[in-house]
């Protein structure tokens, strides 16, 4: 449980400081738990109940190696992470650019969700070859990786996330103003990223400036 916890902590730490949002590190430690928890039962049935072993070649059942769990939540957080920074830094930037949640979630998936599951198919594959070897740990290995790679790509980081983020809204940004002033800027938008959220934050200032003033007028 501590080895788990720090590992989750560190990873919401750097993406609460990288998209400067509570909602966004939360997901992404929810799902990664998800993908990690569903490669478990995948290896569990396959090598601890023995569903289809011996038909992969595997032997028959028998118990799991103990340090396989270790080896596979830190290998498994960081192909998770991995996914979900490039997807969410795409959406990040937009909305950025124009403050508007569902067109963020909306054109961060659509540019960044073929290339995901492109490298999703290439390592299910490489992860898959490791069956071959014949050796039962590399096996659990592979299985293990391949199946979380899988859930992670094809239905976690591609369907559930940008559900969720589409139904919260500019929720999804919204960090509390005494954490955003104590947390050190770490920006991962390019400079016109940048430069166009402050054109936007100026603009912003301005209407509500003449808006307090129209008002301030008809009250006289």
């Amino acid at each position: 449980p501590l080895f788990v916890g720090v590992v989750i902590g560190l990873g919401c730490l750097l993406l609460l400081l990288a998209f400067r949002s509570v909602g966004i590190p939360l997901k992404a430690a929810a799902m990664n738990v998800a993908a990690v928890a569903a490669a478990f039962g995948v290896v569990v049935a396959i090598f601890q109940w023995g569903w289809g072993s011996e038909l992969l070649g595997l032997g028959r059942a028998g118990p799991i190696e103990p340090f396989l769990p270790v080896i596979m939540v830190s290998v498994l957080f960081g192909l998770s992470m991995d996914y979900q920074v490039f997807l969410v830094s795409r959406m990040y930037e937009e909305w950025l650019e124009t403050g508007d949640n569902r067109r963020a979630v909306r054109v961060g998936l659509a540019e960044t969700s073929r290339v995901i599951n492109s490298a999703a198919v290439i390592m299910i594959s490489v992860f898959l070859a490791f069956v071959l070897s014949g050796d039962r740990v590399i096996a659990m290995f592979g299985i293990a990786l391949a199946a979380a790679v899988a859930l992670d790509a094809f239905v976690l980081r591609t369907l559930l996330v940008p559900a969720l983020m589409h139904l919260l809204g500019g929720a999804n940004w919204w960090l509390p103003g005494w954490l955003d002033r104590r947390m050190p800027r770490i920006s991962i938008e390019p400079p016109e990223c940048r430069a166009a959220h402050e054109r936007l934050d100026e603009v912003v200032e301005e209407l509500e400036k003449e808006r307090d003033g129209d008002v301030r007028d008809i009250a006289g």
